[in-house]
């Protein structure tokens, strides 16, 4: 129970100084990220790292990468079960830029951010009508080069908890015609959807072998789950988390 009570407090300094530095690195960064995209990616970048080092000396959670992360023009379908999964990807990621729901581009500092840098915005709702905007925002030539990161399973969802992938991320590999990198993780195991609390410990994520173009919709969409779930499965069966 102390040592419960103990972490706790540490979970709630963590989470009280890490939003008082994204409130200050975005300030700062707010100026030259106005001038050019790369100069934004490198203030998200810059508040991604700082992120990751402070949880390992307040809350001692680590991060761990795997994987030989992506180049290029490339499609990204990751497995999100919290905030710290994207901070991981961004932190190890040239050009990042996420398909995300649009209410997010409201929110004051990640709306900014996730403008400047090119993410897409994609309202929720009826499937087809969401799918149709996402691909109209993503035509050849229409959006900044760099790695467009999905989720396909549309939500964050917790280690053990099983969600359909859903047919968004295919649509996007079929059009863009683009290698899919999928992303595994165990990160939900330390850091949950919600709440204060976080385990000490080592998060992973783990940037796995490519999936080429060419597939058709059902084996590509197949092919990731199996992907995706297989390696996120190994790693949440390599760690303990008895704290």
């Amino acid at each position: 129970m102390m040592q419960y009570a103990v972490q706790w407090i540490r979970s709630l300094i963590f989470a009280v100084q890490m939003y008082l530095a994204m409130i200050v690195i975005a300030f700062f960064g707010a100026p030259i990220s106005l001038i050019k995209t790369e100069y934004a990616i490198m203030v998200v970048r810059f508040f991604c790292n700082y992120v990751t080092w402070s949880a390992s000396w307040v809350i001692g959670l680590k991060a761990e990468i795997r994987g030989e992360p992506p180049s290029g023009e490339i499609l990204i379908a990751a497995k999100h079960q919290s905030f710290l999964d994207a901070i991981m990807i961004v932190s190890k990621t040239p050009q990042p830029k996420f398909i995300m729901k649009s209410s997010l581009t409201y929110m004051p500092i990640i709306g900014f951010y996730a403008r400047r840098i090119g993410c897409i915005p994609v309202k929720r709702g009826r499937r087809s009508e969401a799918i149709k905007t996402m691909l109209e925002a993503v035509k050849p030539g229409d959006t900044p080069s760099g790695q467009l990161i999905i989720y396909p399973q549309g939500t964050r969802v917790a280690p053990g908890d099983k969600v359909a992938y859903k047919v968004g991320a295919a649509a996007l590999y079929e059009q863009l015609r683009q290698p899919c990198m999928p992303i595994a993780c165990n990160v939900g195991l330390f850091w949950g959807r919600l709440g204060i609390y976080k385990k000490p410990g080592k998060a992973t994520i783990e940037f796995l072998p490519l999936i080429m173009p060419g597939l058709d919709r059902n084996t590509f969409l197949s092919t990731l789950e199996k992907t995706i779930e297989t390696r996120s499965n190994e790693l949440i069966n390599e760690v303990s988390t008895d704290i």
